[in-house]
């Protein structure tokens, strides 16, 4: 086991963790049918940048993460639960200890834990009253 010292180690994270993302019976489904095939390369890059920003501080990442997760919950018709962070969460936890250790391994998992947090109460806030 080695600390997260660089972009291309969180670029190792973000790909391990995303495979198991999308084998996942749960929520596989989900990230599959809302990434094309062809396109998993570039998001895989921005979540990247997302974790070197989140992590190291560079500026690198550029987007809106909320409002892509609540048009994805529009697009399931708002049945996204906290079960499906949960199962994120987990899996995030499970890819960063088998692969790193140390301060930012457990900046990553605190932030993560916030980040679903903060997600899914955007998404439930934006949710029509009879979807709640």
């Amino acid at each position: 086991m080695k600390p997260i010292e660089n972009r291309k180690d969180i670029n190792v994270l973000v790909n391990a963790f995303y495979a198991k993302i999308r084998k996942d019976e749960v929520l596989g489904p989900i990230f599959n049918g809302h990434i094309e095939e062809e396109r998993w390369p570039e998001h895989l890059e921005k979540l990247t940048d997302f974790w070197e920003t989140n992590l190291f501080g560079v500026i690198k990442f550029k987007g809106n993460p909320t409002l892509k997760h609540i048009n994805v919950d529009k697009n399931l018709n708002h049945t996204v639960e906290q079960k499906h962070f949960g199962i994120w969460l987990q899996l995030w936890f499970e890819t960063i200890d088998e692969l790193y250790e140390g301060e930012l391994a457990n900046k990553a998992k605190e932030s993560a834990r916030r980040m679903a947090h903060f997600q899914f109460m955007a998404m439930w806030n934006k949710r029509p009253v009879d979807a709640k």
